[in-house]
């Protein structure tokens, strides 16, 4: 009996595949064709390979890198440096959530409790489409805690508190997922597939190593204020006078395309994360598929990229000197022992008015130097893969500044024309905000390979 419905099991199974694809292996159809448009305001960056470091000359005892050949996966890439207005959305978006939180304790509509089977959503969720009326009575009185209390308000200006502009946010660590360790004499990951259970443990994101609960377990959860320090002009330069870029630089119109600074290593990672959670809460809504997240590049994907697929290139434009045929400057710099108008901007200028390198991405020299999400260390290149080299390091508010350190790329319109080179390298501390720093996000591409482009090999 127990023969014959094993049979009657395996007869169903083969008549049903057998309907469905006519019993040739076609892989499963229950979906259509996968197919992204190129994601607005970025550049593809091809696969291939290249010389990583310096390919000119070094200032003295600097050590901080060596050469040697690098491949990387094809992405992309913003193709100028975030604006003021482009993260001014990240702000208000931030704010508004705060706003329809506190709206929706009080007023229903701001919050949708119940699907549409008529099922209770726990906790709901907002509900974008119920438009803030900011100087509306009722909303005015809620949202009192969202501004300066009177006696902190400049020119009785009623303004938002940006201290409130707190952004929670949270990433999963495959990192220490994808770690082995050794149970029972059996090498393997944390799952065990024996028990069904977790078996170790984790850090988290003080330092501590907790018993692993389940997957959630691997989930880290963070907070940061997502407002940059537009004190950062006036802090970062003594016996100078910037108090003019302090109070306009960041919130107003006339700086709109002006690269966002003042923004530390951890809120551009905060950013990447939000325009990742923005773009694919779209795309969902569509009933489309969701695409890799968008993130800070790697170091070697930044200088990849800045050379344009000219290998050993020294500037992002190819040649060995900062100016062109004419006599030109090629970026935002400090030429000319400090005569900082000559290249045609005091300080930062809008992105995109120089010249783009061959692969279409302006000023990966100059304007504002760049976070990425690799820490510094002085022998990474000796220790990193050179396939896709990654060296990534969560630094714990203890833990001493050596462990803080984040590459910058790129140099910026207060340093001279050595920071520009492809192949320099120098860091700054992660929770430092200047402002002679900025960022741009990449996303690793999905599709053919190099998209019909040839790969730079060598």
């Amino acid at each position: 009996m127990k023969k014959l419905a094993f049979f009657s099991i395996v007869i169903l199974l083969l008549t049903s595949c057998s309907s469905y694809n006519n019993g040739e292996l076609t892989g499963v159809q229950d979906r259509a064709p996968w197919f992204s448009p190129p994601p607005y305001g970025m550049i593809q960056v091809p696969e291939g390979s290249y010389r990583m470091g310096p390919s000119y000359q070094d200032v003295p005892w600097a050590n901080t890198a060596q050469s040697k050949n690098v491949s990387v996966p094809s992405f992309w890439m913003d193709e100028t440096e975030i604006t003021n207005n482009e993260y001014r959305q990240f702000v208000h978006w931030v704010r508004d959530s705060l706003a329809y939180r506190l709206l929706g304790e009080q007023i229903d509509e701001f919050f949708i409790s119940e699907d549409i089977y008529g099922e209770e959503i726990d906790p709901p969720f907002i509900n974008w489409d119920m438009e803030i009326v900011w100087n509306g009575e009722e909303e005015n009185e809620i949202l009192q805690d969202l501004y300066y209390p009177e006696h902190e308000r400049f020119y009785r200006m009623k303004t938002i508190d940006p201290r409130k502009l707190n952004f929670e946010y949270f990433w999963v660590d495959y990192r220490q997922a994808a770690r082995k360790s050794t149970f029972d004499n059996e090498t393997r990951r944390s799952y065990n597939y024996k028990t069904g259970q977790y078996d170790g443990d984790i850090y988290n994101l003080e330092g501590k190593r907790v018993p692993l609960k389940d997957r959630s377990s691997y989930i880290m959860r963070d907070m940061v204020n997502v407002y940059p320090d537009t004190l950062c002009w006036i802090g970062d330069f003594s016996y100078s006078y910037n108090e003019p870029m302090a109070n306009m630089y960041f919130w107003h119109a006339a700086y709109d395309n002006y690269p966002v600074v003042g923004v530390t290593w951890k809120q551009a990672s905060a950013f990447s994360i939000w325009r990742t959670t923005y773009m694919n809460s779209f795309l969902r809504s569509q009933g489309e598929t969701f695409v890799q997240d968008y993130r800070l590049p790697m170091e070697g994907e930044w200088e990849y990229a800045a050379r344009g697929g000219l290998d050993l290139a020294v500037y992002p434009w190819g040649g060995p000197y900062t100016r062109n045929d004419l006599g030109c400057f090629l970026a935002n710099f400090k030429p000319l022992r400090g005569n900082y108008a000559s290249d045609g901007g005091l300080k930062t200028v809008e992105v995109g008015i120089y010249e783009p390198n061959d692969y279409g991405l302006y000023d990966m020299a100059g304007n504002v130097s760049e976070w990425t999400a690799n820490a510094f260390d002085e022998s990474a290149y000796s220790f990193t893969h050179d396939m896709s080299p990654q060296y990534m390091f969560h630094a714990l508010p203890d833990d001493p500044p050596s462990l803080k350190r984040k590459v910058i790329r790129g140099g910026s319109w207060k340093d001279i024309a050595f920071y520009l080179q492809n192949g320099t390298r120098t860091y700054e501390y992660q929770d430092s905000a200047k402002a002679y720093i900025g960022f741009r996000c990449v996303r690793t591409y999905m599709g053919p390979t190099n998209n019909g482009t040839k790969s730079n090999v060598y």
